[in-house]
C-alpha cells in the first residue's frame, strides 16, 4: 500500500507531462483511471512499452456524446481528483469544467497541467518545452560559451517543470483538504515550473554572480566541470569542484608530478582543459572508470540509458526494475520508508476497464449496456 493508497485520480490528459504527473501518483498508490477516446481506433494497440501508463486502469468515453460526459462527470462525483490538459476552455466546452465538477464534488482537485498557463496572453497559443523553456528564460543557460543555446531533450518544462510540479501541487492541496474538507483548481504551467526550477540561477543572475552561457563553473566555464572524451568515444564526467576532489582528479590522470597553474586561475582554464583532454584519450571509458573506481574524486562514467541499469551503483539500489512484459524501467521514487511506491502494473489497454470502473460509479448492467450500444462508452461490457 502506498502513501496514495484510496486516492482516485480520474486522468484526460494525453501528452506526456500529463500523463507522468498522474504515474507518479500511480506509483505512491493511487488509483489512475485513464480516460480514452470512444470508439476505439486501430491505433489504440496493447500499451507494452507504455511505462508512463503503468499501473493505471483505462475507461474508454465519448465526450463529444451527452452520455459520455454524464458518465464522466459520475465518475468525477467519486473522485479526488481530476487531472487535464488541455487548452484552456476545452474542458469547460465538453461540459467538464470546475465550475461544473466542483460543484457536484466539492472534495476534488481538479488540477489543469497546461504549456502557458490557465490566462496570460499565450494562454491560447501552441507551444512545446523548447517554447516554454525559451520563454523563461532558461533555454539561454544551456551551452557553451559563443555558441548557440543547445535545446536540451523535453525534461525541463515536460516533465519536471510540469508532470513532477502538479503532481507536487495534487499533493499539496489533497493535504490541505484534509483540514478544510474542500478541493481546489492547480493551475500548473509548464512556463512557471520551468523558470521555478531555475530559481537558484535566476536569483544569481539577477544578483551579478552568474554570467554569461558557458562562462560559469557549473555550465562548462571551467575545465575542472565538463565531460571528456576517452580513447573509444566514450565520456567521463568530471565535476571535481572542491579543492579535495581536484586533487584526486589529478592524480587519478597521473598529472600530480607536473606544473601546473591553480584550479582557479582562469587566465589558464585553456591550457587545463586541453591537459585533461589529451589523458582522457589515452585509455576507454571503462578503464578510467576503473580508475576512478577507488577515488572521490567526482569522477563517473558517462552511461547511456541502456547501460545505466546494470551500472553497480544502481543495482544496489534497485533504481530500475523489470516491469511488465520485460520492460525495463526507472523504480518507483523517491522511497519513503513505511509506505513505499511501486510499479503497480501494465498500461491499460484503451477501455480494458471501462465496464468494471463504471459499475463502481453505481452503473448497473443494464445502463452499460445502452450506453455501449449508444456508443457513448467502448470497451468490454
Amino acid at each position: 500500500m502506498g502513501p496514495l493508497d484510496g486516492i482516485r485520480v480520474l486522468d484526460f490528459s494525453r501528452l506526456a507531462p500529463g500523463p507522468y504527473c498522474s504515474m507518479l501518483l500511480s506509483d505512491m498508490g493511487a488509483d489512475v483511471i485513464r480516460v480514452d477516446r470512444a470508439p476505439l481506433g486501430s491505433a489504440d494497440v496493447p500499451r507494452f512499452g507504455d511505462v508512463v501508463g503503468r499501473g493505471k486502469r483505462s475507461v474508454a468515453l465519448d465526450l463529444k456524446n451527452p452520455q459520455g460526459v454524464e458518465a464522466a462527470q459520475r465518475l468525477a462525483e467519486r473522485s479526488d481528483v481530476l487531472l487535464e490538459g488541455f487548452r484552456p476552455g476545452v474542458m469547460e466546452r465538453l461540459g467538464l469544467g470546475p465550475d461544473v465538477v466542483c460543484a457536484r464534488n466539492e472534495r476534488i482537485v481538479y488540477a489543469r497541467l497546461t504549456g502557458w498557463g490557465q490566462d496570460g496572453p499565450f494562454a491560447q497559443r501552441a507551444g512545446h518545452d523548447i517554447n516554454y523553456i525559451a520563454i523563461a528564460g532558461v533555454l539561454s543557460a544551456f551551452g557553451r560559451a559563443g555558441q548557440a543555446p543547445v535545446p536540451p531533450v523535453n525534461v525541463v518544462a515536460d516533465f519536471a517543470g510540469g508532470g513532477l510540479l502538479c503532481a507536487f501541487g495534487i499533493v499539496c492541496a489533497l493535504v490541505e483538504r484534509a483540514s478544510s474538507g474542500r478541493g481546489q483548481v492547480v493551475d500548473a504551467a509548464m512556463v512557471d515550473g520551468s523558470a521555478n526550477l531555475f530559481s537558484f540561477f535566476a536569483a544569481a543572475v539577477h544578483s551579478g554572480m552568474w554570467g554569461p552561457r558557458g562562462t560559469n563553473a557549473l555550465d562548462t566555464g571551467a575545465h575542472y566541470y565538463d565531460v571528456y572524451e576517452t580513447s573509444d568515444g566514450r565520456y567521463m564526467s568530471v565535476g571535481s569542484l572542491e579543492p579535495q576532489f581536484y586533487a584526486e582528479l589529478l592524480s587519478g590522470l597521473g598529472l600530480t608530478d607536473e606544473d601546473l597553474p591553480g584550479q582557479g586561475d582562469a587566465s589558464r582554464d585553456a591550457e587545463m582543459r586541453e591537459r585533461l583532454s589529451q589523458a582522457f584519450r589515452t585509455k576507454t571509458r571503462d578503464e578510467w572508470a576503473a580508475v576512478f573506481e577507488d577515488r572521490d574524486a567526482c569522477v563517473y562514467p558517462v552511461l547511456d540509458l541502456k547501460e545505466a541499469p546494470a551500472h553497480r551503483a544502481n543495482a544496489a539500489r534497485g533504481s530500475h526494475v523489470e516491469g511488465p512484459f520485460g520492460v525495463v524501467q526507472p523504480a518507483a521514487a523517491p522511497r519513503l520508508s513505511r509506505t513505499p511506491g511501486a510499479v503497480h502494473g501494465p498500461a491499460p489497454e484503451p477501455g480494458q476497464h471501462t465496464a468494471e470502473v463504471l459499475a463502481e460509479a453505481g452503473l448497473e448492467a443494464e445502463e452499460l449496456g445502452r450506453l455501449s450500444r449508444d456508443g457513448a462508452i467502448a470497451g468490454p461490457v
